[in-house]
């Protein structure tokens, strides 16, 4: 039961404010910092500090020994590699439009770049790894997000509501066929547009999505994406795709899961991310970066419907999982309110994560080593080390947030 140190992503999206505060250091950042990485990913692995205040790579540390870090069962299973990676997002503008490949669809794609000889850090890679990359996002603060297709009717009612004449024979492509392979035929149609025809549609539908906010109509919140959008993207065919999928607000504590070809836009938010341990992405828009149509579409699920909201599953008393089919982890939401100091056990079922996310909290393994964790701190547990029973250090009340691989469950 060791602290980390963790590396701070400083993407061009991210906040100066929110991670530059979880750290106690000064306010604001002198740039953006986007993620906080916690996690034995190779590029940009956590530090274990060990009792004499020396930091150890945990990449280094897993690969060394995998045996006690990983435990056998997993190491075997994930090749010594720890297969999660847990972060904290703050997000000030809308990320990349973007989906991840299924196990099957990485494995293939990296196969065949291998065997194109294109270098795994080139820019037009789109498979680094042969890993699938399932991820699941939990709100810290209010979290607003695009993720998944829509109901396709209800698609054309929003389309409708703002109709240009360029933009009839669109919305007609999709009311001749409110199914998957009408929104597939749609997505085609926009994601390939030559520009002049973009620059000509874009304009054109803006206005339409003004007139819609000015009149406090339906799909409103809808049509303010898209303008916010819009003007940080010009001319970007994301724009229109953007509203082919639901728009989603979490509250604090609440999560969506994202599967393989599930096509998402990060908006604005701070978020606790725990995802598979890949650097697979098929951009799709509202970027610089490459976006591979065709590989894009080879990986899109085109199934449509409202995403699920996951509030975590009550297993204990200060105890939420959030339950996915993802194999490469899970989340577990630990906390106390106000007057709750009932102590929680982390039972090992293999290598933890575990970062505070508001109050202290303390740490006491059963062999009698102790450590308390405050706001933004995290520890490592090794599949080799002692159950840990954690418990606020006041009455104050906390939180943690817990990553494991698999589905263990904690018990009181």
């Amino acid at each position: 039961m060791e602290l980390l140190h963790n590396a701070v992503r400083p993407y061009a999206w991210g906040s100066r404010t929110v991670i530059a505060e979880l750290l106690g250091r000064p306010v604001p950042a002198p740039h953006p910092e986007a993620e906080l990485w916690m996690g034995a990913h190779p590029g940009d692995p956590s530090a274990v500090i060990g009792p004499d205040g020396q930091r150890r790579s945990l990449l280094e540390l897993v690969e060394g020994d995998p045996g006690h870090q990983l435990g056998a069962a997993l190491a075997r299973q994930w090749g010594n590699r720890l297969p999660f990676l847990l972060k904290i997002l703050a997000a000030d503008e809308a990320l990349s439009m973007q989906a991840h490949p299924s196990a099957e669809q990485a494995k293939q794609g990296f196969a065949l770049e291998e065997a194109a000889g294109i270098p795994r850090d080139a820019p037009n890679r789109n498979y680094p790894d042969p890993t699938a990359k399932p991820e699941l996002v939990c709100a810290l603060t209010t979290f607003h997000a695009l993720a998944g297709f829509a109901v396709p009717e209800r698609t054309v009612r929003l389309l409708r509501s703002i109709q240009t004449p360029g933009l009839a024979p669109h919305v007609d492509l999709l009311a001749g066929q409110p199914d998957s392979a009408g929104l597939r035929a749609l997505f085609t149609t926009w994601i390939t547009l030559p520009q002049p025809a973009l620059d000509e549609l874009l304009p054109d539908l803006l206005d339409g999505c003004v007139a819609h906010v000015r009149e406090r109509g339906e799909f409103t919140r809808e049509c303010r994406t898209a303008l916010e959008l819009g003007e940080a993207h010009p001319g970007d065919a994301g724009v229109l795709a953007a509203l082919l999928l639901n728009r989603v607000e979490l509250g604090p504590g609440e999560a969506i899961y994202l599967p393989p070809g599930n096509l998402h836009v990060y908006l604005h938010g701070t978020a606790i991310e725990i995802l598979a341990n890949s650097d697979n992405i098929l951009r799709g828009g509202l970027t610089p970066k490459h976006v591979d149509v065709p590989e894009l579409l080879r990986v899109l699920d085109f199934g449509h419907g409202d995403l699920p909201v996951l509030k975590g599953t009550q297993v204990a008393e200060n105890l939420h999982v959030y339950h996915t089919e993802a194999v490469e982890f899970e989340l577990s939401r630990i906390e106390w309110a106000a007057g709750e100091t009932d102590p929680v056990t982390l039972c090992n079922h293999g290598p933890q994560i575990v970062v505070c996310t508001a109050g202290e909290v303390r740490g006491r393994c059963v062999d009698g080593r102790g450590i308390e964790l405050s706001r933004g701190q995290s520890v490592w547990l090794a599949a080799g080390d002692p159950d840990v029973h954690v418990s606020p250090v006041d009455a104050a009340g906390a939180q943690l947030f817990r990553a494991t691989a698999g589905s263990p469950v904690s018990t009181l």
